[in-house]
């Protein structure tokens, strides 16, 4: 089973079809979406229709719940204050109601196991869980959760991190990257393809195989968007440089 895993898209539309084409093309069986549809750029209705037009599971990531929160008149030249200009009541509707963890199983030979998708990390939508994340702070929270692999977003750094738990057994965490603002140097557009065998133990470190896998797409256009756009100008720097 190919299961394709996509975060931080940021109103980047352009990055988005492509992504969503390569995962068209690969047959993936399910697609999830880790938050952050929205911010930075200047399609968050068409990312947000995309999404909702394939019906694809998404949790609320950070700029999302940005929007949850009272505006004010010094909101308005802000990141979030721009996008809620732009943002349709109906869109702005799905985005404050999305999730912030969804959860599902699968069969190991120990029985089931449980897959945790959160966007920050499980403690808070906006916390950092980077790869150097202290490990018995990731075990106590899939210990909490029940969960055995866990995959996140919002640092738009894509990596995968094998933790040996007490009992012998492998943890997974694993950072689905950045669709619309990747952070890691790439201007490629990112998201992360799991595989699951029809025959897995826990025992087994390479119980799942992760790829991350890099789309072109045209990354100019998008730079280009936020330079004619109501947005700070740093913000295409960053997207233009992938910092």
């Amino acid at each position: 089973m190919k299961i394709a895993f996509i975060s931080d898209i940021h109103a980047n539309l352009p990055a988005l079809e492509a992504v969503l084409a390569d995962i068209d093309q690969i047959q993936a069986d399910f697609i999830f979406c880790l938050g952050d549809l929205i911010g930075y750029n200047i399609w968050p209705n068409e990312v947000v229709e995309e999404i909702r037009k394939r019906r694809i599971p998404t949790i609320m990531g950070n700029h999302d719940e940005a929007q949850l929160f009272p505006f004010t008149h010094e909101d308005k030249n802000s990141n979030r204050g721009i996008t809620r200009e732009m943002l349709n009541d109906e869109n702005h509707a799905y985005c404050v109601q999305l999730p912030r963890q969804l959860f599902f199983d699968f069969q190991t030979e120990e029985g089931n196991a449980r897959i945790q998708l959160v966007h920050g990390s499980p403690k808070a939508i906006n916390d950092y869980f980077t790869v150097d994340y202290p490990e018995e702070e990731a075990l106590k929270f899939m210990e909490e959760a029940n969960s055995h692999i866990i995959l996140c977003g919002h640092t738009h750094k894509p990596y995968h991190r094998i933790i040996t738990a007490s009992d012998q057994t492998f943890r997974h965490v694993i950072n689905v990257g950045s669709v619309g603002k990747p952070k890691d140097g790439n201007p490629k557009a990112c998201y992360a393809l799991m595989e699951l065998k029809s025959e897995m133990s826990l025992s087994d470190k390479n119980m799942i195989s992760i790829e991350f896998r890099r789309v072109a797409y045209d990354h100019e256009k998008a730079v280009q968007a936020v330079m004619d756009s109501p947005f700070p100008e740093a913000y295409a720097e960053a997207l233009r440089n992938s910092k």
